[in-house]
C-alpha cells in the first residue's frame, strides 16, 4: 500500500470487518486492488465468488462510488457451488486507498509511512475503524491510527471514543493479531495491530530446540537460538535459523527483542534453566516459558520471588510451557509449545473446534 502511494498508483483496499460462524478468512484479512484488470491483487479474502464480488466492489470505489460494507452469507447452496464450504458469514468494507477515511498525518508522521517502518521491524502501530451496528447492517464511521506510545493521529469525534480506541489498540498491539472489539450496543472497532513478524527466541540448541525452531519456522515465525556448545550451535541443525553462541544469560540480558517476541527456555540443566529465567524477567520480553516439571517450575518462582521479582512478572513466565497434548517426543512438545503460543497470539479458546 505504501509502495503503490508513493508511485502514485490508485488502490482500493478491501477488509474482512466481521465473521459470523465458520468462513475462509479471519477479521483483519485485506486485498488490495488496483484499476488495472491485469494486474493481480495482493493478499486474500478466501478465494471464490466472495472474493470476486470484492474485487468489483474495490474498483468500482475506484471509479467513483463510495466506500461500502457487504455482507456475503456463505449459504449451503453458495458453498457447495464455489467450495467455500464453511457456512458462515463474512463482512468486508470495500474503501479507498487515500482520501478522508485514512488519518491525517501529524508532524510528518503519516499512517502509511508508520505503519510500513512497523512491518519492518520498527515500533508497531495499530490501525482502529469504527462501525454503526443496524442490525446485520454496518457503516464505517472513522478510524484513526495509534502509535507504539499512544499517541494517537486523527480522532473518532469524541474523547471517550478516542480513549476506548488508544486502550483497545495499546492491548491489541502485544498480540499482533486483528480483532473486533465491541464499543457500546450499536457501535464496534475493529482493531488492526502492524508489527513485524513473530519472533521465537530459544535458549538452549537440544532435540526439542531443534524441532521447536523447525516447528516455528513452519508458523512464519523469525528463529533465534542461543547456545554455548559449539557442537551445537551449527545453524545447519536449525534450518537456517539465526544461532548465537557465547553464555545463555549474557546473551538473554543483552539481546534486542523484537516488539513480538517470544522467549522458551530449553537448556539442559535445572541451575541452567533457573540463571536463564532469571536473566530473562529482567529484560521487556513479554513472554517467558520454561520446559520442564511442574515441581522444578514451583521452585524457581520460589527463588524469584525472594530476590524480589514482583507477582506480575513472574505471571508472564509459562511454566510447564506448552498445552497438555499428551505428546512426549521433541516434536510432540514442540508442538504442545508452540500451540500455547499461537493461542496466546490468536486469543483462542483451545476448545475443540467441534465444541466451539
Amino acid at each position: 500500500m505504501q509502495e503503490l502511494g508513493a508511485a502514485g498508483v490508485p488502490f482500493a483496499v478491501a477488509t474482512v470487518i466481521r465473521t459470523q460462524g465458520s468462513t475462509p478468512q479471519v477479521v483483519g484479512a485485506k486485498l488490495v486492488v488496483t484499476a488495472a484488470e491485469s494486474e493481480r491483487p495482493f493478499g486474500t479474502l478466501g478465494g471464490g465468488c466472495v472474493e470476486a464480488d470484492a474485487i468489483v466492489a474495490a474498483r468500482n470505489v475506484l471509479a467513483g462510488q463510495a466506500a461500502v460494507v457487504q455482507e456475503h452469507q456463505l449459504t449451503e447452496e453458495l458453498a457447495w457451488n464455489t467450495g467455500l464450504v464453511c457456512g458462515g458469514t463474512m463482512w468486508i468494507l470495500a474503501e479507498h486507498g487515500s482520501g478522508p477515511a485514512w488519518p491525517p498525518a501529524v508532524d510528518g508522521i503519516a499512517a502509511l509511512e508508520a505503519s510500513a517502518a512497523a512491518a519492518g521491524g520498527g515500533p508497531p502501530v495499530a490501525f482502529v475503524s469504527a462501525f454503526r451496528r443496524d442490525g446485520r447492517a454496518f457503516g464505517f464511521d472513522g478510524r484513526v491510527l495509534v502509535l507504539a506510545g499512544g499517541r494517537m493521529l486523527g480522532t473518532l469525534g469524541s474523547t471517550s471514543r478516542d480513549e476506548r480506541a488508544r486502550d483497545a489498540a495499546i492491548e491489541q498491539m502485544r498480540h499482533g493479531t486483528a480483532r473486533l472489539v465491541a464499543l457500546d450496543a450499536a457501535n464496534d472497532l475493529l482493531v488492526e495491530p502492524v508489527t513485524s513478524r513473530p519472533q521465537l527466541v530459544i535458549c538452549g540448541g537440544g532435540h526439542v530446540s531443534r524441532a521447536l525452531a523447525r516447528q516455528a519456522r513452519l508458523l512464519d515465525f523469525d528463529v533465534v537460538v542461543f547456545e554455548d556448545r559449539p557442537e551445537f550451535a551449527d545453524p545447519d541443525r536449525f534450518d537456517g535459523g539465526l544461532v548465537i553462541g557465547g553464555e545463555l544469560t549474557a546473551n538473554i540480558a543483552s539481546f534486542a527483542y523484537a516488539p513480538l517476541s517470544y522467549l522458551v527456555v530449553a537448556t539442559r540443566g535445572h541451575k541452567l534453566d533457573a540463571d536463564c529465567v532469571t536473566a530473562a524477567v529482567a529484560t521487556s520480553v513479554p513472554y517467558i516459558g520454561l520446559l520442564g516439571s511442574r515441581r522444578k517450575t514451583i521452585l524457581i518462582a520460589d527463588m524469584l520471588r525472594e530476590q524480589g521479582v514482583g507477582e506480575a512478572r513472574i505471571a508472564t513466565i509459562h511454566a510447564p510451557v506448552g498445552l497438555d497434548l499428551g505428546g512426549r517426543t521433541p516434536a510432540e512438545i514442540a508442538l504442545s509449545v508452540m500451540a500455547e503460543i499461537t493461542q496466546l497470539r490468536h486469543q483462542g479458546s483451545g476448545r475443540p473446534l467441534r465444541n466451539r
